[in-house]
């Protein structure tokens, strides 16, 4: 059985949602995974935010305006009026739903009951479609096997045990159709695996039900071996090892949720990124294979702080970096790079909600300094230490730009830089002219 998930703009318009069948096989069996239409997220965001900060008045607003959207949505998806009966029943029941928390206390609860309508609401109306046009399929509700632990780390083996039983309850149904993102907490409360997680739901069934294959279906031809709205010329990369595609994920590539590979990488899933507007491109295999010798691609993560810790004290004396360490575990913030000398650290994250609580402790034991509006440039190929000149290439291309960190060895499949934001065009410019032109 294959797993496929398609993104929001694969389903962004009633059109696009009947071409899924030019991909989907009815005939095969597939696991269907759907994100919400394009542009429903962002404005349940919105609808949250405004009845989070007590503006219920705006939040209606908003509410229509999207529940508007959708009632054009349908009537340009269904033909005949059985099904455009349902499928209003469906929108009024979502959007009913909603509006009652005008009348609540509202917390991040009722915020995550909201953000996850929309991937219900995809779902629920591709049903109905495919019933219409004669097609049997079976919906299957993600929050019936989907869960995550205390740590907000899925659980496999609860997918296998809930999902698996469901898949043979309906032996003779071909196509499967389910909810992307959204999951249950260890609470049993609504909850979601964050912005992007239908890639990480795809991959996540894909490992609990030993999928034959996953196959990402977006808007892009494959991965790209650089940021193809940045640098001209780009192109798709045939293959990638799970690690490469890894490290292109969590530094910058927008294509694929950074989580997403290491579900499939356990169970040895292939995983093929393809183009849902054009269906026939090869994409992006990623599998454990790599390509010796070669530099792959190039990605970039903004919104980077720099803390730098200067010790009154000689750095690496007994303890020290085990104390600046539990600090940021204390917050559950994760450090992408970190540079050590003698008596000076640095570092940089991404996730700045506790900086302040983080500053104030580290600053009982050194002096702390933060510096933001800086980006991470990563590197991806095989960087073995046994291979000659791969590094020097990239730090050639660079040598007119100040980089601020370095961060090499660490990993065979990538090489980090740390700059100023400012200047990360004409670095993802120069590094493709110099490893690729």
């Amino acid at each position: 059985m294959k797993v496929l998930k398609f993104g929001g703009t694969s389903v962004g318009s009633p059109e696009r949602m009947k071409k899924l069948l030019d991909i989907i096989n009815p005939n095969e069996k597939q696991i269907v995974v759907l994100s919400a239409v394009s542009g429903t997220t962002n404005s349940l965001v919105e609808i949250a935010d405004c009845f989070m900060k007590g503006n219920k008045e705006k939040a209606m607003v908003a509410t229509q305006d999207l529940k508007q959207k959708y009632e054009i949505f349908i009537h340009e998806l269904f033909l005949k009026a059985e099904y455009l009966d349902k499928s209003k029943e469906v929108i009024d029941y979502h959007f009913n739903l909603i509006s009652s928390f005008s009348k609540v206390v509202f917390s991040s609860v009722e915020e995550k009951i909201i953000l996850a309508q929309g991937e219900l609401i995809s779902t629920h109306l591709y049903h109905l479609y495919l019933a219409e046009i004669g097609i049997q399929s079976v919906l299957l509700p993600a929050l019936d096997f989907m869960k995550i632990d205390e740590d907000n780390e899925p659980i496999v083996d609860y997918i296998t045990q809930k999902l698996v039983p469901l898949l043979q309850a309906n032996k003779d149904c071909n196509l499967f159709i389910t909810q992307g993102y959204i999951c249950k907490n260890s609470s049993g409360e609504v909850d979601n695996l964050r912005r992007g997680g239908s890639d990480y739901t795809a991959s996540l069934i894909g490992a609990g039900i030993r999928s034959q294959e996953i196959q990402i279906w977006t808007d892009i031809d494959g991965m790209h071996n650089n940021d193809p709205r940045i640098v001209k010329g780009t192109k798709p990369i045939a293959q990638l090892s799970f690690d490469e595609a890894a490290e292109l994920a969590y530094f910058g590539a927008k294509i694929l949720h950074p989580q997403s590979v290491f579900p499939a990488q356990k169970y040895k899933i292939p995983v093929r990124l393809l183009n849902t507007m054009q269906p026939d491109a090869k994409g992006t295999l990623i599998t454990n294979d790599s390509e010796r010798g070669s530099i792959k691609s190039i990605a970039a993560k903004d919104d980077i702080t720099v803390i730098h810790i200067h010790s009154t004290r000689m750095l690496l004396a007994y303890g020290f970096l085990r104390k600046v360490f539990e600090v940021f575990e204390r917050y559950k913030t994760s450090i992408d790079m970190i540079t050590t000398s003698e008596v000076a650290l640095s570092l940089t994250i991404d996730d700045t909600r506790y900086i302040s609580e983080i500053t104030r402790e580290l600053s009982t034991y050194a002096t702390v300094e933060i510096e933001k509006q800086q980006t991470i440039v990563c590197v991806v190929g095989d960087f073995n230490a046994e291979e000659h000149g791969a590094a020097s290439k990239v730090l050639d291309a660079l040598k007119h730009i100040p980089i601020r960190m370095i961060s090499y060895g660490g990993s065979s499949y990538n090489v980090s830089l740390l700059i100023k934001t400012t200047d990360k065009v004409e670095a993802l410019k120069s590094l493709h002219n110099r490893l690729f032109d």
